[in-house]
């Protein structure tokens, strides 16, 4: 059960970070997770008067207020567009409508879950999240961090990825994912990310250069690069198993997806 002793509606970030510093303290997202659990909240935190809750685009980059709802990215015809229909994808399983309207995505990258849909798209894009003490940092230096008294406060992506696609393995439709895999493509550099391993989603290098040169390919070297690449990946993945799957079941699907994903994305034209 969830206990909350005080409750503040922050009229700036810095009363907000300052109440936050204590360590009972804590800021409320959407309330899906955290109400789920049980814990003594001596301070709730709540930032919905911010306006930290819209998407705004520009030429160069999305900006995306914490408290945005996983439905808004979902239904965001700019970052649709811009991720050729991949955000989309990696939000429309997650519960249900309802269960979207209220997930924030602040809470989504700032929990940093194994299971995160959310984390694996981002971390395939060129990311960036803004935290009000720490200034702008790279989400992938950030996913790598212990969590701490900050407070996330925008979440950056700069239009950099050309070519996205991301793909998921889930034992039914709206159950937690078994694994997740996202790729994008932007001149020469491939980025595959793979999560719910079941750990958090990380992005795997490519240290033998197997994909150097992808975009080049014709069609039958992009297909044999796939398919040493999703080997490649089954073998430098690290699974395990929990409930939902297995860690060998895991890695084979490793494999799959990722040649899956990479043959979707050497299909795209460049226009897409």
């Amino acid at each position: 059960m969830l206990k909350i002793k005080n409750y503040v509606k922050a009229q700036s970030l810095e009363e907000a970070y300052e109440q936050n510093r204590k360590r009972t303290a804590c800021i409320l997202g959407g309330m899906v997770w955290l109400k789920m659990g049980n814990r003594n909240v001596s301070t709730a935190i709540d930032l919905s008067g911010l306006g930290l809750d819209t998407i705004k685009e520009t030429d160069k980059e999305f900006v995306i207020g914490c408290m945005t709802p996983l439905r808004d990215l979902e239904l965001h015809e700019g970052l649709n567009a811009y991720t050729q229909g991949a955000m989309r994808e990696s939000l429309r399983h997650i519960v249900g409508v309802q269960f979207r309207n209220c997930a924030t995505v602040g809470g989504s990258i700032w929990g940093r879950y194994g299971f995160s849909d959310v984390l694996t798209m981002f971390l395939a894009l060129d990311t960036y999240v803004e935290l009000y003490h720490g200034g702008i940092i790279p989400l992938a230096e950030f996913a790598e961090m212990p969590k701490d008294r900050d407070i996330l406060v925008n979440v950056i992506v700069k239009k950099t990825a050309h070519k996205t696609v991301y793909i998921s393995q889930r034992n039914t439709e709206t159950d937690f994912p078994v694994l997740t895999c996202a790729v994008s493509v932007s001149g020469d550099r491939v980025c595959t990310v793979y999560g719910a391993r079941p750990s958090r989603a990380m992005i795997l290098e490519d240290k033998k250069g197997i994909l150097e040169g992808f975009s080049g390919m014709n069609e039958e070297e992009r297909r044999q690069a796939a398919e040493k690449f999703a080997l490649y990946a089954w073998e430098n993945v690290p699974t395990a198993g929990n409930m939902r799957a297995s860690g060998e079941y895991r890695s084979l699907l490793v494999k799959v997806l990722t040649k899956r994903a990479l043959e979707a994305i050497g299909g795209m034209k460049d226009e897409d």
